[in-house]
């Protein structure tokens, strides 16, 4: 009996030890004034470099207004997107503010806020390009992707299996060798898509259709609970005031982030 008493005990006080480091995530964060946030600040129009050096992009924008909302310096922390996950559970930075994809399997490993933009991934080709019309058209062919994106798996799920597959650090680099010719076709997000073929006129085109259909979230560790739910709070305040519509019309041209439209 007093064995039991024990056990329950020492279960009891581990609940409590789990429960108090999810309720004082917000107050850590909100005591060193500060929130680390991971990226990939090589990804257009999400997150990315100006010539000068300047981190620039949607997320950057949104982000930094949630900090002034709240009170905090938001600290950008660049890392290889592959391995991002495992360097937020390592404590390497607060969040993942940066075009993540909500799945199922990152679901399992991190805690992320409900969707705030909802994208796809497509198929880009060059704009000579006369023989590569829709996605069936990609078997057999090399495909570009970001290693550690969603792309990876869009690519796999193509009508028609592509020849290879090859992962890149970056989205640019795909792109650089799809312009040499060394590649067929690179998949990728729409928004970094409309960024690419925007950006540089006349170079790329997307091919009719989506591949898949992808939500963006923000990621925290499992146990940050209260962290979470204040920076949701301040992105449904923001998508109410109109914030995010300004944002999202600076960098796409159009409101993409209501939950209406998801």
């Amino acid at each position: 009996m007093k064995r039991s008493l024990i056990v329950l005990f020492v279960l009891a006080a581990m609940c409590l030890a789990v429960t108090a480091q999810a309720e004082d995530s917000w107050q850590k964060v909100q005591a060193k004034g500060e929130m680390v946030i991971g990226l990939d600040d090589a990804f257009p129009p999400m997150g990315f470099r100006t010539d000068d050096g300047k981190l620039v992009g949607f997320d950057i924008d949104a982000a930094e207004e949630a900090g002034r909302r709240l009170g905090i310096k938001i600290v950008w922390q660049p890392t290889a997107w592959e391995g991002v996950i495992n360097s937020l559970n390592s404590n390497k930075f607060d969040a993942i503010w940066n075009g993540m994809t909500i799945t199922e399997d990152r679901a399992k490993q991190v805690l992320f806020t409900k969707p705030y933009m909802m994208d796809g991934q497509i198929a880009l080709v060059r704009m000579d390009e006369k023989n590569l019309k829709q996605l069936t058209d990609l078997g057999g062919k090399n495909i570009g992707v970001q290693a550690g994106s969603s792309a990876v798996e869009a690519a796999k799920a193509l009508p028609a299996a592509p020849a290879q597959v090859r992962e890149y650090d970056d989205n640019p680099k795909a792109f650089l060798d799809l312009e040499s010719g060394r590649l067929d076709a690179v998949v990728a997000d729409n928004l970094s898509g409309l960024y690419f073929t925007a950006a540089q006129p006349g170079k790329y085109k997307s091919l009719p259709g989506f591949i898949t259909k992808e939500p963006f979230g923000v990621a925290f560790r499992k146990n940050d609970v209260s962290l979470r739910d204040k920076i949701q709070e301040t992105i449904d305040a923001m998508i109410a005031d109109g914030t995010m519509a300004k944002i999202s019309i600076k960098w796409f041209g159009e409101d993409i982030t209501n939950p209406e439209n998801f």
